[in-house]
């Protein structure tokens, strides 16, 4: 975060030099003097700009990256419980516990004293809110997390608490390869190419140059009502023909 402080304070003072020249210059030029010197000037300022934000654009993306990173690891013993039903008078761990244990065996205990916290998220509805459980041990998390296979037909799944640029790459993931060839796994997106290899990606970028968007965008199919008019027509040309036959 410091070095983009820096950076934004230097190309400020870039900008503030660079603008001030080029304004002088106006300022000072001659009436008869011709446009081709400004022009040359405004050129290579033009270039200096891109070139500035550009390298702006870059550290703010390294920035970005690392603030994903760092909450995707405050999220490690998280996961989402959806699926079980809610009422406004519920005890949410209660209901977590009585949801999980369901689906475990006998020799997997888990209690409300495996629990950090939990709560629903959103607003009451139509459908059961998802519940947000962190645990307490990151051993427990990732026993029950093994065993979401066991929920299975039940209508209760598991699923990471993923960041939003994450959700919505594995989201993008799904629609592009197919829910079957998509999965998460310690907070990252793990795709199954079409060159049947698997890919762990955690951002959009990464999702492109496996699979990009424009691949899987349907060529337009002919208009078939355009078709249809055509023929129709053929047809009635072909009756007007021999209707003048036979006078």
């Amino acid at each position: 975060m410091e070095n983009l402080i820096e950076s934004i304070t230097e190309l400020k003072e870039h900008f503030t030099v660079k603008m001030a020249d080029f304004q002088s210059q106006i300022t000072k030029a001659p009436a008869s003097t011709t446009t081709d010197g400004l022009a040359s000037e405004f050129t290579v300022f033009r270039s200096f700009i891109m070139m500035a934000l550009g390298t702006l654009q870059r550290q703010v993306e390294m920035v970005v990256q690392h603030m994903d990173r760092m909450e995707t690891y405050s999220r490690r013993k998280m996961l989402l419980l959806h699926g079980v039903p809610d009422s406004k008078s519920e005890d949410t761990a209660t209901a977590t516990v009585k949801a999980v244990t369901e689906h475990l065996q006998e020799s997997e205990s888990f209690c409300a004293d495996d629990i950090a916290r939990c709560h629903r998220m959103g607003r009451l509805g139509d459908k059961p809110r998802p519940i947000l459980i962190k645990f307490k041990d990151l051993a427990v998390r990732n026993r029950i997390w093994f065993a979401k296979s066991k929920f299975k037909g039940s209508g209760r799944t598991l699923a990471e608490f993923l960041t939003k640029p994450r959700h919505d790459t594995f989201m993008a993931a799904r629609q592009r390869l197919g829910v079957s060839r998509c999965w998460t796994r310690g907070g990252c997106i793990v795709v199954l190419g079409r060159d049947g290899k698997q890919h762990t990606i955690v951002s959009m970028a990464e999702l492109d140059a496996i699979c990009p968007a424009a691949a899987d965008t349907p060529a337009p199919a002919p208009a078939p009502k355009a078709k249809a008019a055509v023929t129709d027509a053929a047809s009635t040309s072909k009756a007007r023909v021999k209707r003048v036959t036979k006078k």
